[in-house]
């Protein structure tokens, strides 16, 4: 009750100024060219929570009778994960789905919203922000749960630095590797290698890497979870037990894989975690880091 509120807002707030940029780009949505889409290669999102009702991606596929290619990309739903048009498609060809995209937007602009668009004088300022702080909060509201996840995430790795700063450790240089770390250094976000059993080499993202001063050969890994209520975190379980068991499968049974939990976990959950080896650290339980030999 704390904590979700204000992290919400805050991105809320930095995205109403991108909405509001994205209205600038596009006459305040009188006149939505390819161009725009050019210039602007991050709009599109915007621009699906600005219609009545607003459109899904497939949903704004099937109305605009648009290849697939040409939104999925401008989402960034391609391998690299970058918001982009086709790669391999011609600028004119881009340019005509582009207007299809147009064309559906501009019919399914949100009247209520956009109050301007019925009259011929421009926006006003306060109509502008106005329009955006809804815009915006459609586009949070449909990824709140991750907003928040980060959020805390950032505030439990600083609440675990503070307690490891407080006990003489410190953070390792940035991109050291987890097997070069120096004893009673921590490192937040750190890839490590693992093998698969078809032999593909993958990264395994690690919030927080702490390397004791115990004269073994790893740090102790953990990772950061939190949870506003009982509902997911069943459904979560299986995340880390998978990278239990790459990890161990690389490295041997010394691996220490553990969490750092705040929040709504039960004794189901618990409970695998437990059966797969795997520890936890309560964020209103500091101190229990001191039973890993910190």
């Amino acid at each position: 009750m704390q904590f979700a509120p204000e992290a919400f807002r805050t991105t809320r707030i930095e995205t109403t100024r991108f909405v509001e940029k994205a209205l600038v780009a596009t006459d305040n949505l009188r006149n939505i060219e390819p161009a725009d889409f050019r210039r602007s290669l991050d709009i599109l999102p915007t621009l699906r929570m600005s219609t009545c009702p607003p459109i899904a991606v497939d949903r704004l596929i099937g109305l605009a009778g648009v290849k697939r290619s040409v939104v999925e990309n401008l989402e960034g739903r391609n391998p690299e994960g970058i918001k982009r048009l086709p790669p391999k498609m011609a600028a004119a060809e881009v340019d005509k789905e582009l207007a299809k995209v147009s064309a559906v937007i501009r019919q399914m602009a949100d009247p209520d919203i956009f109050v301007w668009l019925e009259r011929p004088d421009p926006p006003t300022e306060q109509e502008i922000h106005r329009a955006s702080t809804i815009v915006a909060d459609r586009l949070c509201g449909a990824v709140a749960n991750p907003i928040i996840r980060n959020a805390q995430e950032k505030r439990q790795l600083a609440i675990i630095k503070e307690w490891l700063e407080n006990r003489g450790y410190r953070q390792a240089d940035v991109g050291i590797r987890f097997d070069a770390m120096k004893p009673k250094t921590f490192s937040f976000r750190t890839n490590v290698p693992a093998t698969l059993e078809d032999g593909k080499q993958i990264n395994i993202p690690i919030d927080c890497a702490i390397k004791a001063d115990d004269g073994k050969p790893l740090p102790l890994f953990f990772e950061a979870k939190s949870a506003g209520d009982f509902t997911n975190t069943n459904k979560r379980r299986k995340e880390e037990a998978v990278k239990m068991s790459q990890l161990k499968a690389t490295y041997g049974p010394e691996v220490r894989f553990n969490l750092f939990l705040c929040g709504y976990f039960d004794t189901p959950y618990l409970g695998y975690e437990a059966a797969e080896g795997i520890d936890w650290v309560w964020e209103h339980r500091l101190d229990d880091f001191t039973s890993f030999g910190l």
